[in-house]
């Protein structure tokens, strides 16, 4: 364990007749830099990654002090260096990282090194869960006939990671068909305390160093873990890719929001109903970027099921993670899903030691701004139609609804004659099965019914009750609405084990809720098509319909196409919203439907109590569930085994993929990196005012059938109904590069008036797509700079947003101010981030864009924060000169610019080794 060690912070800890190494944070309240009693749960967890990896570079005493004297008053402006222990990934995101390390491969090799060299320096762990999707349902093969098309469409794909998982150590995959990545790292992955194995790993005494499991992942719903004490939360691919090669995730010291919970959840409200509250009440407070952590002895009535629901929807509510301590129920959930003995002690030892399990009546700790809530004010809640922060509750939902439609009919109304021509753009085309003949919708209807998303199939007590309501109403005569599209995807096997054992399975498939897949589905759009009669019919008369999941994202268009409102709900409403099958109904006041003597039937007649929910989970689920369903995770079903991937250090790429390519970043590297050099004669690609997102500039959604991507697929004999999507092919660079700055919204004022991937091409005035005027530029040997205003890069970190603009051939970005990890990103592609001086701006100097542009001073070799000259010369060669900020912020950050990006950098530190 590396550490300068300068508060003489290492120690032994002794568990259970294992020994282990630790940092003790005791050393530093010993020494008067901290007071563990108030510090907030997440900061304990920092100040010991600080502890562990001080080395006087990235990690330097003053750092460790400052952390120490933690002060939620202050502003935050201090950077540490953070190291997570682990990186978690799902297959969208996480290809681009796997092509990454196999091209670094061929790199090693060309640079006269060891291939084997590249590895994930700390475990990296894959799970294949985006790509399934609801084609068949409410049939009782529709699981399998769904991982069958899964396989057709994204054999490539899977064939690379296969080869990854083969080749790469350090690096694991859970095939396809299997879990949701969120849901797998709760009840396998998770470690909480590293030390003891766990995961798959057995123990190993020489490697029996306790610290906390920490993790960043290429999914924004990582913060799911946090319900289980372990600080985690979604990076872009880039951040991602440099913490498994053993680089430090630079962040500000956080702002850290305490959230005080009470009391106790009241007869027949669920975990979904507190995480919708949870979420409009930050929401409204406005976390963005901060830390959220909850306190109080409410806790002690929360689960950690609950917990992790809470946890899951951090993204939601726009906090980077929301973490809760350890305590008892943390224990109870590791024995609950079969982590052995030795660990759960480790975990309680450690800990304790360290002042990080929480009992009630302890000290609150200090945070920046508190908020409260009783759990017993909970009610049954909804979050709809269009943003999962706007919370309905239950008995609102028909008369919000009705205004939210109101506003619909009259847009409809304002259009021309609808046609259903529309169909096929409106994502109708294709055929479902289970459709029934002579179906028609009308607005109101629900026609979308999923018990989705790791978000809710994690919580045995929401799964179960969904259970009984299907077996209430069924046993009373009713039945879900013929024009329902019913799933279930849970994200582990073990919730169909238990299903099963409970005797409730067969009440959800006879409602039509059988399995569809191990993956999020429904959730992050995977609905699959609607029914063509349905389709159709929505088509036809532009009919508002309705979709109700158990998810945790519910913008309009994301569900399905032609769904235009969209609810998120728990798992037992969603099967009572498939039984009455229309939004415009109140479920607390109005039926459900009537029974076989013709008696109405409503919610309440069908809701199951506590009690019967808590029977059956403790008849029903047990150790050996998770314990047999983990035995073999990563070894994956028939068609995985299946696939056939040559045993080889380095990958054979296939000159026909199209989904798999290797990458130009090392093309021509040297074992040396090349002097610095200025940047001469620079043209303005794009001219983007303020407050740009990554979304703007990384490419996603659907691929154009008239985008520069998909003239590339289709001169590459790829057909428009098999283009897929952008998350799809992340791993080929030459459809994202086409995808770059393509987003229909962007504004580039070298085109006034349009919006979309246009630019001009300046030395004839031509009008064409940014990539065919970069491309143009790159024949010229021109290179290129974009100008930006305030908060450029802001959004979600995406990989690709700095990925697509070195490939297009941006040198340079010029802005007011950068959103801090896209400023990062950006140097870690070799793209210099540069800002303008003393609150100037491109008005300033009467910029337009047409000029060419000289960023001088570079060559003589970069420091953090130092002063650039930029000249500018106009068609007239009249010229100006200015100096600007170079936005490299620290020692390590100029180090991966002066070897060409922090690919490069780690390639070859690891080489020299």
């Amino acid at each position: 364990m590396p550490s300068t060690n300068s508060f003489d912070a290492f120690g032994a800890l002794d568990v259970g007749g294992r020994r282990y190494d630790y940092y003790r944070l005791a050393a530093l309240e010993r020494s008067g830099h901290a007071k563990l009693a108030t510090i907030p749960f997440s900061i304990k967890i920092l100040l010991e990654n600080l502890l562990r990896f001080e080395d006087d570079r990235t990690v330097r005493r003053q750092d460790i002090e400052a952390l120490g004297n933690w002060d939620p008053r202050s502003k935050p402006e201090r950077e540490i260096a953070f190291r997570p222990a682990r990186v978690l990934l799902q297959d969208f995101t996480g290809v681009p990282s796997v092509v990454d390390l196999a091209a670094m491969r061929d790199a090693m090799a060309q640079i006269g090194g060891d291939p084997k060299a590249i590895n994930p320096l700390q475990p990296a762990e894959l799970v294949i869960d985006h790509s399934v999707q609801v084609d068949r349902f409410a049939s009782h093969d529709a699981f399998a006939k769904n991982a069958e098309l899964e396989f057709v469409r994204n054999r490539e794909r899977y064939a690379f990671l296969k080869w990854g998982q083969g080749a790469l150590t350090n690096f694991r995959v859970v095939p396809p068909d299997t879990g949701i990545v969120h849901q797998v790292n709760i009840e396998f992955l998770a470690r909480v305390i590293f030390g003891a194995g766990g995961a798959g790993m057995g123990f190993d005494p020489q490697e029996a160093h306790a610290y906390p499991d920490t993790v960043v992942g290429t999914d924004s719903h990582t913060t799911m873990v946090n319900g289980l004490g372990v600080l985690a939360w979604g990076v872009g691919g880039i951040e991602a890719e440099a913490a498994m090669l053993g680089q430090p995730v630079t962040m500000l010291v956080p702002d850290v929001i305490g959230f005080r919970l009470d009391g106790a959840l009241r007869e027949g409200v669920t975990s979904t109903d507190l995480v919708l509250t949870v979420t409009e009440m930050l929401r409204t407070l406005g976390v963005v970027g901060k830390f959220v952590e909850f306190y109080g002895n409410g806790l002690s009535n929360l689960g950690v099921a609950d917990r992790v629901t809470i946890g899951n929807m951090s993204p939601e509510y726009g906090s980077t993670c929301a973490i809760f301590p350890i305590d008892e129920q943390t224990l109870e959930y590791l024995r609950l899903t079969g982590r052995d003995p030795e660990h759960i002690a480790l975990v309680e030892a450690y800990a304790k030691a360290q002042g990080m399990f929480r009992v009630d009546g302890m000290p609150d700790p200090l945070f920046m701004e508190t908020l409260a809530l009783d759990l017993e004010s909970v009610v049954p809640t909804l979050a709809g139609p269009r943003r999962p922060q706007d919370r309905v509750p239950l008995s609102e939902v028909k008369e919000s609804f009705n205004a939210a439609l109101q506003e619909w009919q009259a847009l409809r109304d304002a259009k021309p004659a609808n046609a259903i021509a529309r169909l096929e753009d409106e994502g109708g085309g294709g055929t479902a099965v289970a459709a029934r003949p002579g179906v028609e919708v009308s607005d109101g209807d629900v026609v979308i019914a999923a018990i989705t998303s790791c978000t809710n199939t994690s919580n045995p007590a929401v799964m179960i009750a969904a259970g009984l309501v299907a077996k209430k109403a069924l046993e009373l005569g009713l039945e879900r609405k013929p024009w329902v599209k019913t799933s279930l995807a849970p994200g582990s096997q073990v919730v169909t084990d238990y299903l099963k054992k409970a005797g409730l399975q067969r009440y959800l498939d006879e409602l039509g809720f059988q399995l569809v897949g191990y993956g999020c589905t429904t959730c992050i759009g995977n609905s699959g098509p609607l029914p063509l009669e349905i389709a159709e019919s929505i088509a036809e008369q532009d009919t508002i319909v309705a979709a109700v999941l158990s998810g945790n994202r519910n913008f309009e268009g994301r569900i399905h196409p032609q769904v235009r409102a969209n609810y998120l709900a728990s798992p037992p409403l969603v099967v009572a919203y498939a039984l009455a099958g229309r939004m415009d109904v109140d479920l607390t006041r109005e039926p459900l439907g009537r029974d076989k003597e013709g008696t109405a039937v409503y919610l309440k007649d069908i809701w199951p109590t506590n009690a019967e929910i808590s029977a059956l989970i403790a008849s029903s689920i047990s150790q050996q569930m998770f314990r047999t369903r983990y035995a073999d995770v990563f070894a994956g079903d028939r068609n995985w085994l299946e696939l056939k991937v040559p045993a080889a250090e380095r990958y054979a790429w296939d000159p026909h993929s199209e989904y798999v390519k290797k990458p130009p970043y090392f093309d021509g590297m040297q074992l040396d990196p090349p002097p610095l050099a200025d940047i001469h004669g620079a043209r303005v690609l794009a001219m983007l005012g303020d407050s740009v997102t990554t979304d703007h500039i990384s490419p996603a959604g659907n691929i154009a059938k008239t985008s520069p991507a998909a003239k590339y697929l289709t001169d590459h004999g790829v057909q428009p109904i098999d283009f897929n999507s952008y998350g799809a092919r992340r791993g080929n660079h030459e459809v994202m590069v086409r995808g770059t700055f393509a987003n229909v919204r962007l504004r580039n004022l070298l085109v006034p008036g349009l919006e979309g991937g246009v630019t001009r091409y300046l030395p004839t005035n031509e009008q064409m797509s940014i990539f065919d005027a970069a491309m143009k530029y790159k024949a010229d040997g021109t290179p290129l700079i974009v100008l930006a205003g305030k908060e450029y890069g802001a959004g979600s970190s995406r990989d690709w947003a700095a990925k697509g603009p070195m490939l297009l051939g941006v040198r340079a970005v010029l802005a007011d101010s950068f959103e801090r990890i896209h400023r990062s990103n950006l140097i870690g592609m070799g793209i210099l981030p540069l800002e303008f001086l003393d609150g100037a701006d491109r008005s300033t100097y009467a910029l337009t864009g047409e000029e060419t542009y000289d960023v001088t001073g570079i060559e003589d070799g970069i420091e953090p924060r130092m002063r650039l000259h930029v000249n500018v010369t106009d068609a007239q060669r009249d010229s100006l000169s200015f100096k600007v900020l170079l936005r490299i912020d620290t020692p390590d950050e100029a180090e991966y610019y002066r070897h060409g990006g922090i690919l490069q950098y780690v390639l070859r530190q690891l080489r020299a080794r």
